[in-house]
């Protein structure tokens, strides 16, 4: 993002604006006036209001235009790639796009990527949560990678599966008009339902536990613990993830010395990764592990501790609060860690409520043709009740886990997104 200034002829003010709403690309700066820019979206093309709205939101931009003899300018952002196209363009009515340095101490606006379905769905899944600030990095994939994966652990079933991966292509090529704050989505939606029939093969459910497939790795309901631990498991990678990219997110923003001693960044991964040699050490027996994770997690500890402090007034008071700081933050990462064994517990639920709702159908089938028959609705409405219900709770829980678990650590605040100028405005009819 390059920091510019608008600098054209007074004559040319307003067709210099026409020029910056047509192309779309900066983002100027307001000093007053009304509310933040609209978008070309919120005006009808063809509606006397919003033409009334438009030519008041350029009136006022022209208001607050910057003017120095015969001329006129305007400062905002531009991405860099687009500096030169619109210089080129203004150089036409007289005037130019002159790059500036940034102020200090401000952040230039975040513009995430959303060329393609794909990259705006990944990136509809963070804005949700807020803009990342513009040193952090955009985690639009892996986030969306993170989010089907979980989301399928907990809605495992092939059956079901397909029925959401039909679901996400209806969106995409029907594009019903009362969905349409979905449509957008259908490329996470397909990816959710991918992951779920891959955990669906591997826990042979389909359609509950029908036996219609083999299992290939566990089936929930003879395995839980096992399922259990491996969430827990699942769920610590993903926190180790977290926590790398935390601190090459702190690294950007505050250097070395910020991306090590945070908690959301080296010197808390290290206690998390500490405490769980710790546990593991236990759990295998294996003193030596125990006594190395100790050691990391201590040392982790001291480095968080430094930094809290050196954000505190010093002194007695400073030494309170660091300690309160930090017990906080070891008590939110072994509860996070915990947190994630929800992956076992709602795929448990979901291979439950599968389970009997096959019994019941098997149960009336033995009964003759009127058992059978109704054999046949308790299996469809109960399996569009399990649907429902399961993939409400697990898209649900897959975003907390997404927001919570994870982006706590991956930001430390939040930026501001970036608004180009758009708005359905006319040139004039003579430039002088």
């Amino acid at each position: 993002m390059q920091r510019v200034a608008v600098v054209v002829p007074r004559p040319a003010e307003r067709d210099a604006l026409v020029c910056l709403a047509e192309a779309g690309c900066v983002d100027l700066d307001r000093t007053g006036g009304p509310g933040p820019p609209g978008d070309a979206s919120s005006y009808p093309d063809r509606s006397a209001a919003a033409t009334l709205a438009a030519e008041r939101e350029v009136a006022a931009r022209l208001g607050e235009a910057v003017r120095r003899g015969d001329v006129a300018a305007l400062a905002g952002w531009c991405p860099r790639a687009e500096v030169a196209p619109l210089g080129a363009r203004l150089a036409e009515l007289g005037g130019a796009l002159v790059p500036m340095a940034a102020p200090r101490g401000i952040d230039p606006p975040t513009a995430l990527r959303r060329t393609g379905p794909v990259r705006g769905a990944c990136s509809s899944l963070v804005t949700a949560y807020g803009t990342p600030p513009y040193p952090d990095l955009d985690p639009s994939w892996g986030a969306a990678a993170l989010y089907a994966v979980m989301f399928g652990m907990m809605f495992g079933d092939v059956g079901h599966g397909v029925l959401l991966l039909l679901a996400a292509l209806g969106l995409a090529v029907l594009r019903p008009r009362r969905l349409a704050a979905w449509l957008r989505i259908w490329p996470l939606v397909a990816a959710a339902g991918v992951l779920s029939i891959v955990a669906g093969l591997a826990y042979g459910e389909f359609f509950g536990p029908t036996g219609v497939l083999p299992v290939l790795w566990l089936a929930p309901l003879h395995a839980p613990v096992r399922l259990l631990l491996s969430a827990v498991a699942v769920g610590a990678v993903l926190l180790l993830l977290a926590y790398g990219a935390g601190a090459l997110n702190r690294w950007r923003e505050r250097g070395p010395s910020g991306a090590l001693y945070s908690l959301s960044g080296i010197a808390g991964g290290g206690v998390f990764l500490g405490l769980a040699g710790v546990a593991g050490g236990t759990v295998g027996h294996l003193r030596w592990v125990v006594a190395a994770g100790a050691a990391v997690a201590v040392t982790g500890a001291l480095l968080a501790a430094a930094g809290l402090y050196a954000g505190t007034d010093r002194g007695v008071s400073g030494l309170f609060q660091t300690g309160v700081q930090l017990f906080d933050g070891v008590v939110r990462i072994l509860s996070n860690a915990v947190s994630f064994a929800r992956l076992a517990a709602f795929g448990l639920t979901h291979a439950v409520l599968g389970a009997v709702v096959w019994a019941g159908t098997t149960g009336l089938a033995r009964h003759g043709p009127a058992g059978l028959l109704g054999a046949v609705v308790l299996f469809v409405l109960g399996n569009v009740l399990v649907f429902a219900l399961e993939a409400l709770v697990a898209g649900v829980q897959a975003l907390r886990l997404t927001y919570f678990e994870l982006f706590s650590r991956v930001f430390e605040g939040q930026g501001r997104p970036f608004r180009p100028w758009r708005l359905p405005v006319r040139r004039s009819e003579v430039v002088p």
